[in-house]
């Protein structure tokens, strides 16, 4: 495809330099000689040319749009599937609002570069060596002029993507600010306004967008006097060519036609001079936006599959933990210390503990968001790490904290869960998940619409949905976290007396921090600030574990859970 553009381009300039010669010569021989057959000849000639070259930049402008959008395609798409690859720690590190604008914006910049490089760019340097050549051949003394000029270019152009470059370089920083600021004033409208914080949220975005529309002022500013700069060295030239070209004219040294041609030859290379100058003025911001897409592609996944994967070597749904001790990036002491414990198929384990105790950073690295420091990870006997991500998660089925729901239909957000499942086994989760009763009320039942993250839901029906997508999809690991916080104790109680039916072969994880969510549980493992301070049933931490005693009596009282 490339070498097509270069053909056609080539082709419709070679065509734009051969008229103006054609011209002189019906000038000089047709015109002066009364001629009238050679000018219908010559013009003729000039007719098809201009038609085949119009034809050629027609097609390479055809070409050139198909090649540039597929170039944006393909990089948006290459950038989205490494975000897919990346862990937890890597959206920290590039944020969300970045992430969005480096696959939105930033394409975008460079695509648009491309289609003038194809449209313009690259004809423009055959325009300007042919165009001068051809102009010295109708007169050389008078190419001197064209001589003069290009220091004159040179240095307006030089001074002004001096003073550009820099300001390009820092304007898709402030386009992820004002990203950012923007996504958190629209996802969190409900807390905005719940503490009356409209007039500083407007104002957190009128300082974002000021300061993204002061950089662009500015150096939108130097590109404007870009191209009447351009247009006054054009316009000089323009005049400097007329003054001395009649001066060669009046002393016989060139002709009328041959002064014609040099002027179109003058207008060629100082129009494709003018072209490129405007593709140099968008270059940088296409550089920023391009070191930016790189950094994102050059970015080393920290969690990679395996060169050798192994396969299972126990019975499925079988967890271990030997000895993880895990840090969060940066963090200053370990999330987990020395954490061990060992799961069997059918056990319902529970995992409860105060506030940054570690339980969700347990639970994500079964999943292996992360990789643990040091220790082991065993999901069906082997370490994590030796598995496949997608078999790994295969095996197992995620209820977050917060009950996330996709733009779409109640089937499409459980079929998320289950791909092959069918309507009866839709409708078998949600009587297990207790969100039957609701879907039902709906308009249109399993088929209703729900909003972006299901805002058109209460947080209980999310975290019921979010439930049923587990149910739904069958798996050997069951991991709930904390997703029974925002049921009623009745509604929670129902829900865990059906799972219990329902995943009574498959190995469930419930963190909670509600002592009735899972005193009923086989196994309880109590976490205080990273370590395990307790693990056994319930009855037995109450008299064994100070830390899961306080945590029952700041519930419930004592002697009536003991």
């Amino acid at each position: 495809m490339l070498a097509v553009i270069l053909v056609l381009s080539f082709s419709s300039s070679l065509a734009n330099l051969f008229l103006p010669k054609l011209m002189a010569s019906i000038v000089d021989v047709g015109i002066a000689q009364g001629d009238a057959g050679y000018m219908v000849r010559v013009g003729g000639l000039m007719l098809l040319i201009a038609l085949a070259g119009t034809a050629c930049a027609v097609t390479s402008s055809f070409f050139s749009a198909k090649v540039s959008t597929g170039f944006g395609r393909l990089v948006r798409e290459r950038v989205f599937t490494q975000a897919e690859s990346f862990s937890l720690h890597e959206f920290d590190v590039f944020t969300t609002s970045s992430l969005v604008t480096r696959m939105t914006n930033d394409p975008t910049q460079i695509q648009q570069v491309l289609t003038m490089v194809f449209n313009m760019v690259i004809g423009a340097p055959m325009m300007i060596i042919g165009g001068v050549i051809l102009a010295s051949t109708q007169d050389p003394t008078l190419t001197w002029v064209l001589v003069a000029a290009m220091p004159v270019v040179a240095v307006l152009f030089l001074t002004v993507m001096g003073r550009a470059i820099p300001i390009f370089q820092t304007i898709q920083k402030k386009v992820d600010r004002i990203n950012l600021v923007l996504d958190e004033a629209l996802t969190g409208v409900r807390v905005i306004r719940a503490f009356n914080r409209e007039g500083h949220e407007h104002q957190r975005f009128d300082i974002a967008n000021l300061d993204l529309t002061e950089s662009s002022v500015r150096v939108n500013r130097l590109v404007a006097f870009m191209m009447p700069g351009m247009m006054l060295i054009l316009n000089f030239t323009t005049l400097a060519i007329l003054w001395f070209g009649g001066i060669r004219v009046d002393q016989g040294h060139i002709q009328i036609g041959a002064l014609i041609a040099f002027m179109q030859y003058a207008m060629f290379i100082l129009w494709s001079v003018l072209m490129m100058t405007v593709m140099f003025v968008m270059l940088p911001r296409a550089e920023a936006s391009a070191a930016r897409i790189n950094e994102v592609l050059d970015a080393a996944p920290e969690i990679v599959d395996p060169a050798t994967p192994k396969a299972p070597t126990t019975e499925p749904g079988h967890v271990e933990f030997d000895h993880v001790t895990f840090s969060y990036p940066g963090a200053e002491v370990p999330a987990l210390v020395d954490v061990s414990f060992a799961v069997e198929p059918g056990e319902v384990t529970a995992i409860i503990g105060g506030t940054g105790s570690g339980k969700t950073t347990l639970v994500n690295l079964i999943l292996r968001f992360y990789d643990v420091d040091s220790g082991r990870v065993l999901v069906d006997g082997v370490d994590v790490r030796e598995l496949l991500q997608a078999d790994l998660r295969a095996k197992i089925g995620f209820a977050p904290q917060r009950a996330l729901l996709f733009s779409g239909s109640i089937v499409d957000n459980l079929r998320y869960g289950g791909a092959e499942a069918s309507y009866e086994d839709f409708e078998r989760a949600l009587q297990i998940a207790q969100a039957s009763e609701f879907v039902e009320h709906l308009p249109e039942g399993v088929d209703s619409v729900i909003g972006q993250g299901g805002s058109n839901l209460s947080g209980g029906q999310r975290q019921r949905l979010s439930i049923a997508r587990v149910v739904a999809r069958k798996p050997e690991i069951y991991i709930f976290d904390d997703s029974f916080s925002a049921l009623d104790f009745a509604t929670d109680a129902r829900l865990r007396a059906a799972l219990r039916q329902e995943t009574g072969g498959a190995t469930v994880f419930i963190v909670s921090q509600r002592v009735g969510t899972i005193m009923d549980a086989d196994r309880i493992i109590v976490l205080d600030e990273g370590r395990v301070a307790g693990i056994g049933k319930h009855a037995a931490l109450v008299q064994s574990c100070s830390v899961y005693r306080e945590i029952v009596e700041s519930q419930i009282a004592l002697e009536g859970v003991a």
